[in-house]
């Protein structure tokens, strides 16, 4: 019997061996992937268009600033997108990058179409994996230039920003194909018609807002959808940002049971993204979102208002600290 578990043992041992080894060597990958036909402009009206997007909608200056500049993005002040935002979840500890200009802790010394890759197929300038944190992969080609233009037109800061540092379980996702560069998954438009309609407001929510991605129920460990879109569900777990609290993302479809808005109109929803943020800790970006254009929020409006109604209750959205959430 002793000579059995001996046995057992050592086929157990070289078999975590064996996987440990597998990840440790194959984890950090090489990516190929296109160089959108991406050229910075220096018209003014492409600029003003990039700095919107980056400051509002699109919301790139809550990641790529600091904790303590939030309640300057909130007052309306144009902060410099430094970066070093630190996001840690089980597969690592993720820091956002210096967008600004820099030629040595920043963007400087990319190419347009480095850039251009970074943002549409999470490959970035020596061809590794760039956790697809960001929505962009289907902006259209005007709006990818707009935003491109814009940080080019900063004033470069020189702030060094760490490395992210992957877990053992971030390398051993990335190294079985889990967790790997998203491309987009059809044609991004080459421009997209500005107005209030709720086209255009698909636009805003799946590819530029990202209001997809966080009011879907995801698994945190490979970013996966594993519950219907728009209906909430996904958790967030306390952070240096949310003061203790968690939260779970509410159901914005037009459920009439289950749809946090239910009898919300347009007036209502604009008024209260003007608002900006009420809940200290909250992960939607209210700080952008206030900064956004009552054309735009209409266009989201009429967009999720058109969506097929989906009855997913959500008990509670926000915990306090120390609060578990539901099983």
């Amino acid at each position: 019997m002793k000579k059995v578990l001996l046995i057992i043992v050592a086929i157990l041992v070289v078999v975590v061996g064996g996987f440990t080894v597998f990840v440790l060597v194959s984890w950090d990958k090489q990516y190929e992937a296109e160089y959108p036909g991406i050229t910075a402009s220096t018209d003014s009206a492409m600029i003003a268009r990039g700095k919107y997007l980056a400051y509002g909608p699109a919301h790139c200056v809550i990641c790529h600033s600091s904790i303590e500049k939030i309640e300057d993005v909130a007052a309306g002040k144009d902060v410099p997108m430094t970066g070093g935002m630190e996001f840690d979840i089980p597969p690592g500890i993720f820091r956002t990058p210096n967008l600004t200009p820099d030629p040595e802790t920043g963007i400087g010394k990319l190419t347009d179409g480095e850039i251009a890759r970074a943002l549409r197929y999470s490959v970035n300038h020596m061809n590794k994996l760039m956790v697809p944190f960001m929505p962009f992969q289907e902006l259209s080609d005007e709006d990818l230039t707009a935003i491109i233009s814009f940080l080019r037109s900063q004033e470069p800061v020189n702030h060094e920003v760490k490395p992210s540092e992957y877990t053992f379980l971030g390398k051993a996702v990335v190294a079985f194909g889990l967790i790997k560069p998203e491309g987009p998954k059809k044609t991004p438009p080459v421009s997209v018609a500005i107005d209030t309609t709720a086209d255009y407001g698909a636009y805003l929510a799946n590819s530029v807002a990202n209001c997809v991605g966080c009011h879907t129920e995801r698994d945190m460990k490979t970013g996966e959808f594993i519950g219907p879109v728009f209906a909430g569900g996904m958790k967030f777990e306390p952070d240096a940002f949310s003061k203790g609290f968690s939260f779970i993302s509410p159901n914005i479809t037009p459920d009439k049971e289950t749809g946090s808005m239910t009898g919300w109109d347009e007036p209502l929803f604009v008024d209260r993204f003007r608002a900006g943020r009420l809940l200290p800790g909250s992960p939607m970006p209210w700080e952008s979102f206030a900064r956004m254009n009552d054309s735009d929020l209409k266009a989201l409006f009429r967009y999720l208002a058109s969506l097929g109604p989906v009855q997913n209750k959500i008990e509670k959205t926000v915990f306090n600290p120390g609060e578990n959430f539901p099983d």
